[in-house]
């Protein structure tokens, strides 16, 4: 599918709507840090993380990385584009997703959290099909308050 501006623009104003739901305007809850930015190497580094290269391409550098028991992929992008139409399809098979400017930690949904606190970024869900009881059935901090 090619994406033109207009759709670039609508999917961009779609997510902002949805993660506008889940400011940071609750109680007890810390703010993120600033977005790090950089090389693959220089995130993973600020994740504690000694990476294990599996493709170093031009466009795409990915990596898999540990954090505690748990594995993530973590992959920066030469392009803002580029970044967006490989989210785009990660996300049909599910998942827990930290983006952030031209850079994916990619894992379960604790270790991107985690993760969150030290690499800020934004959390992104992928398709509710593929992760049934996702973040939406669990509460986590998404409606949490709403109830009278």
């Amino acid at each position: 599918m090619k994406l033109t501006r207009p759709m670039l623009a609508l999917s961009g104003a779609a997510a902002i709507l949805a993660l506008a739901g889940c400011g940071s305007g609750g109680k007890g809850e810390a703010a993120p840090p600033k977005e790090v930015t950089g090389s693959l190497e220089h995130i993973a580094a600020e994740a504690k993380c000694k990476p294990n290269m599996q493709t170093d391409a031009d466009t795409i550098r990915q990596a898999i990385c540990k954090r505690g028991g748990q594995k993530y992929i973590l992959a920066t992008f030469s392009t803002d584009r580029g970044q967006r139409e490989w989210l785009n399809g990660a996300k049909d098979y599910g998942g827990y997703y930290l983006v952030g400017r031209k850079w994916v930690a990619v894992g379960e949904e604790k270790t991107v959290e985690e993760l969150r606190s030290v690499l800020g970024g934004t959390l992104e869900e992928g398709s509710e099909h593929m992760n049934p009881g996702g973040s939406h059935n669990k509460g986590g901090g998404h409606g949490g308050g709403h109830h009278g």
